[in-house]
Parts: structure tokens; sequence; C-alpha cells
């Protein structure tokens, strides 16, 4: 059977740099990259009608229910890392549809979450278009000395901001709805509560998964506590922030900022409301893009090609 595989959203033309996808065509396979995302689910159908895999990165294009029956001859769908909300994986079961993931690099992310929260606490961005513009000097910035770091999620990467902040001479706090207080002090944090972390926090930075339950965790309520001193840092997903409310607050001024890399919709359209608010750092979802990790991905997924085109699919994903 000739196979035709999609890899999906590589928007930067680079996923042939990071894997050896000739080598599957050289075996017959028809590899083709697409850079753009699709306008609608009519245009992502259409494109993969005739293909049998695809590599989705992260969650950039969403593959639901629907998708999977209007693509009948869709076998393998490969996601990098090993979650992805944007695919219904019991949809894809049902439909015949094995899901694969990849592992991923566990310093990306959390290092863009510090470059972000350096940048707006010293105002990088606008001293370096003030320096370059022929001005010297032109704000006054905070140190991270002193402060106490809040962390909503405290997995994998939110551990590693908790050592950073530690490193920094932050004191650190953590909450989550399944935290203990046992695990908070393991990673070097004490627990409280959400309505305490976001009255205490300096700096409020989040690391959860997006869920029905995770969404808008940050509110209107939350982001006042936060108070005109205070930064949000948002490397997770967007909509963990009620948008129109974070707005708001920027504009308003009931935060000091906030450094911004996920968005609700992305790639964030131009003219959107946050392009133009005040006191914010902001960076195109970069948190994962990395070669470290761009190797991990793509080399994990034409692993996982290569392992079910054998017959014996590896990193499998169930619902």
């Amino acid at each position: 059977m000739t196979h035709r595989l999609a890899i999906l959203d590589d928007y930067q033309d680079v996923a042939h740099g990071f894997a050896d996808f000739a080598a599957l065509e050289a075996e017959g396979v028809a590899v083709t990259s697409y850079r753009e995302p699709f306008a609608s689910q009519d245009a992502l159908v259409s494109a993969l009608a005739d293909t049998t895999m695809v590599i989705a990165m992260r969650e950039r294009t969403a593959f639901p229910r629907e998708v999977f029956e209007r693509l009948p001859g869709l076998e393998l769908l490969v996601t990098t890392g090993m979650a992805n909300a944007a695919i219904d994986v019991a949809a894809a079961a049902e439909h015949g549809v094995t899901v694969c993931g990849t592992n991923g690099s566990p310093a990306a992310a959390p290092e863009l979450t510090w470059a972000l929260l350096l940048a707006i606490a010293r105002h990088l961005p606008a001293e370096e278009s003030s320096l370059r513009a022929g001005t010297w000097q032109s704000t006054v910035g905070v140190e991270l000395a002193g402060k106490t770091l809040g962390i909503v999620g405290l997995g994998k990467i939110g551990r590693r901001v908790a050592a950073y902040g530690q490193a920094f001479g932050m004191d650190v706090v953590a909450w989550s709805q399944n935290l203990t207080a046992e695990a908070a002090k393991e990673a070097g944090a004490r627990l409280v509560s959400k309505e305490e972390l976001f009255t205490v926090a300096d700096v409020a930075t989040l690391h959860l998964r997006l869920s029905p339950r995770s969404e808008n965790t940050v509110g209107e309520a939350e982001l006042r506590l936060l108070g005109p001193d205070g930064i949000l840092v948002n490397t997770s997903r967007g909509p963990l922030v009620d948008q129109e409310a974070l707005i708001k607050a920027l504009n308003e001024g009931w935060i000091r900022g906030a450094a911004l890399d996920v968005f609700d919709q992305e790639p964030l359209q131009a003219g959107h409301p946050l392009l133009a608010a005040p006191n914010t750092v902001l960076s195109p979802h970069l948190g994962y893009v990395t070669q470290e990790s761009y190797r991990q991905f793509y080399g994990g997924a034409l692993e996982d090609i290569t392992a079910w085109l054998a017959g014996s699919p590896i990193r499998t994903i169930t619902a």
C-alpha cells in the first residue's frame, strides 16, 4: 500500500531538518509539509483527503470527531508530545486511527518562562527599542530577589520554574486543585489556596494542562487580587486566562503587566487587542520551539511512523 504523510503546521519549514523524512520517501511514502494553518475544517479535510498518516504539531490543528468521520483513509496520527487536548482520542480509536506521541524537552518551556519574566521585570523589549531609537534608560525595572513567585500548577514544568525562583532568591508558593503540601514542599514551594496565591504573589505564572476544568482559571477576581504591582506570566495555554478580563486589567492598570507566549487563537491575528495592550511582553508560542525540542518531536514522530509501518506501534495514546 502507498502511504501519504502530511506534516502539519510546519510554520518555519524545518521538519525535514530535524528528522530524516527522506528515508520514508525512499521507501515510497509521499511526504507533504504544510507551513500555514488551515482556515477551516473543510480546508483541512480537503487537504488530507488522500492522506493515511499525519504529524500534528502540539495543539495547532484540531482533530475532533467530525474530522475523523470525514477522513476514512486516515490510519495514523502522531502528535508531538504525549498529550494533545485538540485530538479526540476516543473518536480516533472508534474510527481505527492509531494515535502516537513523542518525547519532548523538559527544559524548553521553563527556560522561556524565565526569559519572559526577566524581560518584563526589566522592560527589556521597550528598552531595546528605545536604545535603537537613540534614547538612554527610559524605564525603571524591578528585581525578583525577595519577591514572591506564585506557581499555578506544580508539575514537571512548574517544579523547574520553582527551582529558578529559589535560585533568584524568591519565596515560592503554589496551588493547583490536587496539589498536596508534601508535594509542594518537595518542589521547594509552600502550598496555599488559589486566593492566597494571587493575593501574596508578585509574579503569578501558569503551568496547567488545558481542560474544561482548568479553562479560565484566572479571571477578573484573580487579576484584581494580583494587584497593580503584580505580573502575570502564561507560557501554558491561552484559555487558562479569561482574555477579556486580562485585556481590561492591562488597559486599566489592575496589574503591573503580563508576559504571554500563548493565546486563545493562534497564530495571533493582526489588530488583536493584546497587541496594543500596555505593559506586555509577547512571544509567538515559542515555549517548545528549540532545536533540542524539535529533534525530539520530529525525530520521535519518525520513530513512531517507522514502528507503525512495521506493525509494532510505540508510544500509543489511548483515551
